[in-house]
């Protein structure tokens, strides 16, 4: 082990470039990786530490920075759930281990620790079918970009898919369709594990009209009609999450609708209506079966009717 005399800060994109190449994480965890660290880089300015390097970060240092997320308050002086807390402080721990795997003298990852009732604020959200119908209908299908939500929404909750495995879509994976009802489509999920989705009938009914309104050359399924080039007309997954919450608006839906929570009502539909959770796993491109696990509250109140139904002793003799 030997000391770093690179700062902390300058360590950052080393530590990112290792996250790809020996950790083989996927792009989006390294954005996010890099989003979090950032908040600790603003904070190491903002106590003037810029030029901390590895061995000169203390447990006090730690203390300190997790006092200002505990304190942080955004511009709407709304404060960081402590699962977002979390986030921040895993990247942290992850930068650590980093250095540990370098050499590098530093504090040992397991000097921070996460806040034990974190996990207690992860709950699943989702919509009901009525919840779900209400947003579908929402966009106005008689302009082209109402058509195109349409699609996007009616995608979501059809596949399961994440938002960018939603945007990284091509039309020519959406050719010749014109004699299919319904699409098994290979994606390349999250840390590049490919998985197999499916457009019901309904959904690819949807895409099909939207793409028949498409003059364009772009080769992305979904994109926005402002596009002043063509490299520009990609949707992000910014732009699918302001839509959602547009629609969701729209349609008097809960305020917490994401494009992840049509995920979670996808998960939560096929595990009610007694899908088993190993291939509801596959459904969802989980590689644990316990990230799985996080929908069987919806379990709960159908096993207890079963049981009172079928298990009550109702039937036994005094």
């Amino acid at each position: 082990m030997q000391k770093s005399a690179k700062p902390i800060i300058k360590q950052i994109p080393d530590f990112l470039d290792y996250c790809e190449i020996e950790k083989g994480l996927s792009d989006n965890t390294q954005k996010n990786y890099s989003r979090y660290l950032k908040k600790f880089i603003d904070w190491l300015i903002a106590i003037k530490k810029q030029d901390l390097k590895p061995h000169e970060l203390t447990p006090e240092d730690i203390w300190n920075y997790r006092l200002f997320l505990a304190r942080y308050k955004d511009q709407k002086s709304k404060p960081l759930a402590k699962l977002t807390q979390n986030y921040y402080l895993i990247a942290l721990r992850s930068l650590l281990s980093f250095f540990t795997d370098k050499d590098i003298i530093s504090l040992p990852a397991d000097k921070i620790q996460l806040p034990k009732d974190a996990k207690k604020e992860h709950t699943v959200k989702f919509l009901t079918l009525d919840q779900v119908e209400k947003l579908l209908l929402a966009p106005n299908v008689l302009t082209p970009a109402g058509l195109r939500d349409r699609a996007i929404l009616e995608s979501l909750f059809s596949t399961g898919l994440r938002i960018a495995e939603l945007v990284a879509l091509n039309r020519e994976q959406f050719k010749s369709l014109s004699d299919k009802k319904d699409l098994e489509l290979g994606v390349i999920g999250k840390g590049k594990h490919p998985r197999t989705v499916y457009f019901s009938e309904r959904a690819l009914d949807w895409v099909k009209k939207y793409l028949k309104t498409r003059t364009d050359e772009d080769k992305a399924l979904f994109i926005h009609y402002r596009a002043i080039t063509a490299s520009e007309g990609r949707l992000t997954p910014r732009s699918i999450e302001r839509l959602v919450k547009k629609y969701a608006t729209l349609g008097n839906i809960p305020f917490f609708t994401t494009p992840h929570t049509l995920r979670h009502s996808y998960a939560t539909d096929l595990l009610g209506q007694g899908v088993d959770l190993r291939t509801i796993q596959e459904f969802l491109g989980h590689k644990n079966i316990a990230t799985t696990q996080i929908y069987t509250h919806v379990t709960n109140k159908r096993l207890r009717d079963v049981h009172r139904e079928f298990h009550s002793g109702k039937n036994m003799k005094n």
